[in-house]
């Protein structure tokens, strides 16, 4: 039986008769997850941090001068989190790989029993099952990596990933945290620099949220004003905590 011949005339006959689906899927997962981890920190911790400190001091300075020093302690440690956890992840493929090409030198049998368990989740009879582990088994390498997909679910990660993600995580950070901080630059004291890094933020809470979700599948306004309220209570929490104890000092 020559499956791959089959494929091809199926997906011949897929894309004659479905010329007029457009499928839309989302692309560029793992670039976009990075953007959204430090973009929603960024927002969200130096605002808070800012909201804090307009409640306890009289010197746009101070704000400005923390704020600076938390995106930069925040974007550095964000990032080495998003090293950390791609070379995690390369190190587990790595080593569930090395793993699976032991048990089908030394394990062939259970190793194709697993095959013909997945495709029995499929609906297919005992006959298609030990043909498909049978051809399987002919390449280990092919055997090897559908293994890794369609028991393990492992993809194999970019070699670049850990790089690029503590790039893009810390990056998107810095980017984030400069909204809030930016308004108190142009006023005299953090109460109005506060209000107006409030608007700002908020505003762009909502935008990066609105974005987020439409790039993600979920409803967009829905998504929106989630972002933004989560953004809207850390800044307030913040704030009147750092009143509270500023008035017992």
């Amino acid at each position: 039986m020559n499956f791959r011949r089959r494929k091809k005339e199926y997906m011949n006959t897929v894309s004659v008769t479905t010329d007029t689906h457009d499928e839309k899927h989302l692309g560029s997962s793992a670039f976009i997850t990075d953007i959204v981890i430090g973009m929603s920190d960024g927002l969200t911790v130096p605002f808070a941090l800012a909201a804090g400190l307009s409640g306890a001091v009289h010197s746009n300075a101070v704000v400005i001068t923390a704020g600076v020093a938390e995106i930069v302690a925040g974007s550095i440690a964000m990032g080495l989190g998003g090293y950390l956890a791609g070379k995690t992840e390369q190190e587990h493929y790595q080593a569930e790989l090395e793993r699976e090409y032991d048990e089908v030198e030394n394990l062939p049998e259970r190793e194709k029993n697993e095959v013909r368990v997945i495709f029995e989740e499929y609906g297919l009879n005992i006959t298609t099952q030990n043909i498909i582990a049978d051809e399987l088994a002919k390449d280990k390498h092919k055997w090897v990596d559908f293994m890794m997909k369609y028991e393990l679910g492992l993809e194999k990660p970019n070699a670049n990933r850990a790089r690029n993600s503590a790039a893009t995580i810390g990056l998107s950070y810095i980017v984030g945290g400069l909204i809030p901080l930016t308004a108190y630059f142009f006023t005299q004291t953090p109460i109005e620099g506060l209000m107006i890094s409030a608007i700002l933020t908020v505003v762009c809470l909502f935008i990066f949220g609105y974005f987020k979700s439409k790039v993600t599948g979920q409803p967009p306004v829905k998504g929106a004003l989630k972002v933004m309220l989560i953004g809207i209570i850390a800044a307030t929490a913040a704030f009147l905590i750092a009143k509270a104890f500023n008035g017992m000092v």
